[in-house]
């Protein structure tokens, strides 16, 4: 099963004015679509960043990739390493924490693992959760992502999702996203407005959806004295708190503080952030990412770290499709200690692919492991080919959420540990 083959395909969809702590996504999202292909032809799929400095990239590790089997796991991430060299990517928008050189050889590695994963699986007709060491769960939790969003892009007519600006904008949010999607867990993005305001509709989701799991994500954007103040007024209605505070030492501060446990995506995001996170006890759950953490195999790595140290597990998200949902959800089905239902961006696509469908459907909220051999997903090529032919027109080549909300408010500033 050597690599003869690959094929590497930037895509533009679609993306709401949701808002951040670093401004607001830009009416296009980017991603990039990686076909593996065998010399005995088969072909694997995987999903990743669509940035143009990401894909210079990803192309430059494909070439090294040629006549590498796809199942020598060390051999592939060795030869994408190299092709990386010493660079160190920084977080583009601020939202998926810092930078360094392994960070970015395993954001490179991932999706050819992943679609090497996919190879493996057709080959031997199982599925990738079993190769990840079977499924525990038939099915896998998601929660309901919701943000403080805009009716829609300036100068265009309003989405259906309609605005989210207030408490009463985000328990209607969640109240359409549930009946559509079936979802059990919300999560609020915060950061947008002054705590104080966002724990107010905290406040209004539990007095809306008692017996629902709760979160707010503020992306670093307060203080460690704001976030164990509101941490505390927010006691008894939290699931956790993700990311209140800069740093693992600004964490570990509000940890010490609170009452409920804290997650991060932002403070821990590679694997040389575990030791000291671990010492000074500033994280109760990870929100992994295969896309950043060197694929599917070294996320059950860490995975089974955090077990060990009685560290918590879920799921970050990003703006993704259907291939990145399809290997989310192998992942999560092949971890037995992931306790907390995962993030997803998927409603906010809305019905944009590049799959074909009805591989993947939710069901109470949850997305059943896909049957087929593989990640179970299969390219719609028609699909992908307009997508292709968005990206070539949309002008966007680097998703920048802060440079998108200057052009509208030019005094805008980026929200980190700000309140």
């Amino acid at each position: 099963m050597r690599i003869r083959e690959m094929t590497i395909t930037p895509v533009a969809f679609r993306d709401p004015p949701l808002l951040n702590a670093t401004g607001v996504h830009e009416p296009w999202a980017l991603r990039s679509i990686v076909e593996v292909t065998t010399e005995d032809g088969i072909t694997g799929l995987g999903e990743s960043y669509g940035d143009a400095a990401h894909l210079e990239r990803l192309h430059a590790a494909a070439h090294e990739l040629i006549g590498v089997k796809a199942d020598a796991h060390h051999a592939l991430y060795r030869r994408v390493a190299a092709s990386v060299g010493t660079a160190v990517v920084t977080d583009q928008h601020g939202l998926t924490g810092g930078g360094s050189n392994s960070k970015t050889v395993d954001a490179v590695f991932s999706p050819f693992e992943v679609a090497c994963l996919d190879i493996r699986g057709k080959a031997t007709g199982r599925r990738v959760a079993d190769l990840l060491g079977g499924p525990v769960r038939d099915a896998v939790p998601y929660s309901a992502y919701l943000f403080y969003k805009w009716a829609s892009h300036p100068g265009a007519a309003d989405d259906r999702f309609g605005p989210a600006l207030d408490p009463d904008g985000i328990v209607a949010q969640a109240r359409l996203l549930i009946e559509e999607y079936g979802f059990t867990s919300l999560k609020l993005k915060g950061g947008v407005f002054p705590p104080e305001q966002e724990a107010e509709a905290v406040h209004a989701l539990y007095d809306a959806f008692p017996d629902l799991p709760l979160r707010i994500d503020p992306n670093a954007a307060w203080t460690p004295p704001t976030s164990i103040h509101i941490g505390r007024q927010l006691a008894g209605v939290l699931e956790y708190l993700e990311d209140p505070a800069p740093g693992i030492e600004g964490m570990a501060e509000v940890a010490a503080e609170v009452p409920m446990p804290l997650a991060t995506n932002m403070a821990v995001v590679t694997h040389e952030h575990l030791p000291p996170a671990i010492a000074h006890r500033a994280i109760g759950v990870l929100l992994m990412d295969h896309h950043y953490w060197g694929g599917l195999l070294k996320s059950t790595q860490v995975a089974a770290l955090c077990a060990t140290f009685g560290i918590g597990l879920s799921m970050h998200s990003n703006s993704h499709l259907g291939i990145s949902l399809a290997a989310m959800t192998h992942l999560a089905a092949a971890i037995p200690n992931l306790d907390h239902s995962c993030d997803t961006h998927t409603p906010w696509q809305d019905g944009q692919d590049v799959i074909a469908p009805g591989a993947l459907r939710f069901t109470g909220g949850a997305v059943p492991l896909p049957p087929g051999p593989g990640l179970g997903v299969e390219l719609d090529r028609d699909a992908l080919a307009v997508m292709h032919e968005q990206y070539e027109k949309c002008g966007i080549r680097r998703r920048d959420d802060t440079a998108y909300m200057r052009s509208f408010r030019p005094d805008f500033q980026p929200k980190r540990g700000h309140w």
